[in-house]
């Protein structure tokens, strides 16, 4: 017999948060409209996390880590990944949205670059992940912002053993250890937030 004439199934494709609340509609305006704004609110939210800061010697703690998984499990991995991108052209054009005062190229050359463009990777995995369901389930969903802190500490230590010449031990102390217990509350926060969000607009819809 015929592998065809056995029926499949058909598996639902599961799309993210945002695109629950605002479905992409026919259109090539549509879709680039609700691209901008998505965009320019998700670089305004990493704005307005970076301003809230706890100065450390080399690397200040922020709330950007959250913010960066937040958006890559709303948005999914593309939309996720662009408005990372985005937010880091934005600074690297001048606009002051890094912690503190500040924009330019130096942040993005200093001993936070390692940081900043982790992010991008981060938020890219972890929506690749929520597009795969991760962001119904806690559990699952934490596991994946996990995921996402450690590649965003591993790109921050690497780049401050190697980059800024601080060494291994060195680098592990002041680039790794003072963030890891804020990325577990960090990563429990957002996966308690989202997949609540989810099932309020699913009972909604």
């Amino acid at each position: 017999m015929s592998d065809r004439s056995i029926p499949q199934p058909v598996v639902a494709r599961h799309f993210p948060l945002a695109a629950t609340v605002w479905p992409e509609r026919a259109g090539r305006f549509s879709g680039v409209l609700r691209a901008i704004v998505l965009i320019v609110s998700g670089t305004a939210l990493l704005t307005l996390s970076a301003k809230v800061n706890l100065p450390l010697p080399y690397v200040p703690m922020t709330l950007q880590t959250l913010a960066v998984l937040a958006i890559g499990a709303v948005y999914g991995w593309r939309l996720g990944g662009a408005t990372v991108m985005a937010y880091l052209a934005e600074g690297a054009i001048g606009l002051p949205v890094f912690a503190g005062p500040v924009g330019g190229l130096a942040p993005l050359m200093g001993p936070t670059a390692g940081y900043l463009f982790g992010f991008v990777v981060a938020a890219v995995v972890t929506g690749w992940l929520s597009e795969r369901g991760w962001d119904r389930s806690v559990p699952r969903l934490f596991a994946a912002m996990a995921i996402g802190h450690v590649i965003i500490l591993a790109a921050g230590f690497i780049w401050l053993a190697l980059g800024m010449k601080l060494g291994f031990e060195k680098a592990w102390l002041v680039g790794v250890v003072p963030f890891i217990a804020g990325s577990v509350v960090k990563s429990a926060l957002g996966a308690t937030l989202v997949p609540a969000i989810r099932r309020l607009v699913d009972r909604r819809g």
